[in-house]
């Protein structure tokens, strides 16, 4: 759905029905006790009123000495005091299971939506369009529950509006009809500003993007120090007034637009109130109907005129959310990555690339060039090249998040484009430069995160914290492995977590990929931020597991001279191949970009 484009009535209509559908599928029990609430809701004031009414004809009539009247005004007394505890007792409830349909439907609905997310082809995450339509969703799931209340709110109103004018008619006819004419211009006038808010909102995306990014990048206490540094904080707040002002301000301009139409709606709207009652005051003195219709007829114009105004403020408010939810359907509808069926329950013989080839969507330069190589099971290889070489993306084909556009990828003889992708990724332990540092958890559950599905052994998290050089810098933290890794955080005993380096960070973060002990490992430049001995040792470690196949990316010498085979890789293409000593002899790419470390 374009950005831009207007819903009609009928998709707007359709639109709360599928509100409705997807709630009622989530928590049937708690739909329909809504709808029988917005009933009771709506009908139940009316009730209440007709008897107050008839209270007050009863108290004159008891007053003028009928004595017959005195009885029926206790019984109205006593039947309005029901309907009044009734309404109170109903409202307790309905607030309770309001509460629990919340939880329930925001609960699921945020589950599928992050699941989609996290789901989705890869490119995708690198696509401008899949992330406007994704800011629009979420900003739907997130108040899927609110708009559900919000549509049985619109419900209720509905039928308090069509009773109050049903209830008019009774009295006169004439009358409804005119509270009903009344009610059309601020019916109209709120629709018409709805329609332009959905309009604004959805032209300025990206500026709420800028905008939120902005925030983020000031609130990070990470990053304060380089923006006081390069006196970037007057600049950014700035920047953020002026974002704020291109988004707010055309707001201000939109409501201002819309004062005249909503003046001459809510001036209508008061005629016909004072209009209706000086007709029933008439009535009452010319003694054409009992002093009780003027509190009938001043609550039931009222409730009419209260009820329009609700109904057209509670759509206005849900009217952007419900057009999202076409954005948020949309979204759900987008494919998630698939591989094959053809499922890997062993580590594969060979992994080939096949003359691959390979360019990101949306692009025609190829990153990849015809690439050739081969990796043999418990082999240790090591990818080189300068920085855009292409080393990532070929890690990234190889893990299967893309797929070749040119050429194949085989794991033994199955193309990687046939593979249950998820059975693949059980066979691997990636370790890449931007790994996830988890600041919510302790330093044992950072580790054992590479393997959640395993049960919890402490021998096996002691070894991966050995392999990776953190035993010594973990046994130092206030509660050692259970210490939390992030200053925001405290446990039980108020014990306050620790700022890790970002050589700790990626000991930690190395110690999760050992503990994984995945019969693959690819890293791609898994040290930079450890220092050259540690680096040793732990590669070391490393090869001497002559049951495992490593894959690994670095810039230094010393971490990939000891592998079985080298790939150089230059612009994309595979120049060079052969063991360490074979390529320093070639004196050729490889020896260039190593010479500085050579000389050491």
């Amino acid at each position: 759905m374009a950005a831009n484009k207007k819903l009609t009535t009928r998709q707007q209509l359709r639109a709360i029905a599928g509100v409705g559908k997807l709630t009622f599928q989530t928590a049937p029990g708690a739909v329909v006790f809504k709808l029988v609430g917005s009933i009771i809701d709506a009908v139940l004031p009316i009730i209440t009123t007709f008897f107050a009414a008839k209270t007050t004809t009863a108290l004159a009539s008891a007053y003028a000495g009928n004595t017959r009247a005195g009885h029926q005004v206790i019984i109205y007394i006593l039947l309005t005091s029901l309907f009044g505890v009734i309404m109170t007792v109903w409202r307790s409830l309905d607030s309770y299971v309001q509460a629990k349909m919340r939880y329930v439907v925001e609960t699921r609905v945020s589950n599928q939506m992050f699941r989609q997310f996290l789901s989705l082809d890869f490119w995708r995450y690198d696509d401008k369009d899949t992330a406007d339509l994704y800011d629009r969703a979420q900003k739907f799931s997130q108040f899927f529950a609110w708009v559900f209340d919000r549509v049985a709110t619109i419900l209720s109103q509905l039928i308090a509006l069509v009773s109050a004018i049903a209830a008019l008619l009774f009295v006169n006819t004439t009358l409804a009809l005119l509270i009903l004419l009344a009610l059309i211009p601020g019916v109209w006038a709120q629709f018409k500003l709805s329609r332009e808010q959905i309009r604004h909102w959805n032209e300025n995306v990206e500026v709420r993007r800028s905008l939120n990014l902005i925030e983020w990048n000031m609130l990070q206490p990470r990053f304060i120090s380089e923006l006081r540094l390069y006196n970037m904080v007057d600049y950014l707040l700035k920047l953020r007034s002026k974002l704020r002002d291109k988004d707010e301000n055309q707001r201000i301009i939109i409501e201002r637009r819309s004062i005249p139409m909503r003046l001459l709606a809510d001036t209508l709207e008061a005629a016909a109130e004072v209009g209706a009652l000086i007709w029933v005051g008439l009535q009452i003195i010319h003694r054409k109907q009992p002093i009780g219709q003027f509190l009938y007829v001043q609550q039931i114009v009222s409730r009419a005129i209260s009820s329009a105004s609700s109904l057209v403020s509670t759509m206005s408010s849900i009217d952007e959310d419900v057009a999202n939810l076409f954005d948020y359907q949309q979204f759900m509808d987008l494919p998630q990555q698939r591989g094959g069926g053809q499922k890997i329950s062993a580590v594969p013989e060979t992994i080939v690339f096949a003359d691959v080839s390979f360019h990101y969507p949306g692009s025609e330069k190829d990153v990849l060039r015809h690439v050739n190589l081969r990796i043999n099971k418990h082999e240790h290889v090591a990818i080189v090249g300068e920085n855009g070489a292409g080393k990532s993306t070929l890690i990234k084909l190889l893990t299967g998040l893309y797929h070749p556009t040119a050429g194949s990828l085989h794991l033994d003889q199955i193309n990687i484009t046939d593979v249950d992708i998820a059975s693949w990724h059980r066979q691997l332990g990636v370790l890449q430069q931007e790994f996830i540092a988890y600041g919510f958890a302790t330093a044992r559950e950072n580790v054992r995160f590479g393997d959640v599905d395993a049960a919890d052994d402490q021998s096996r998290l002691e070894a991966a914290l050995e392999a990776a050089e953190a035993t010594n810098f973990v046994k130092k933290l206030p509660k050692g492995m259970n210490s939390y890794v992030n200053t925001w955080m405290e446990d039980d005993d108020g014990n306050k977590g620790v700022d890790l380096s970002g050589g700790q960070w990626q000991r930690l973060a190395l110690a999760r990929d050992f503990y994984r002990h995945s019969p693959i490992i690819i890293l791609d430049e898994p040290t930079s931020a450890i220092d050259a001995l540690a680096e040793a040792r732990i590669f070391d470690r490393l090869f001497k597991q002559e049951k495992r196949t490593v894959i690994t990316i670095s810039h230094r010498l010393s971490t990939i001279k000891k592998a079985d085979i080298i790939y150089m890789l230059k612009d994309g293409v595979i120049v060079e191949t052969g063991t360490h000593d074979e390529l320093i002899a070639q004196k050729g790419e490889f020896y260039r970009m190593f010479e500085a470390q050579i000389g050491d």
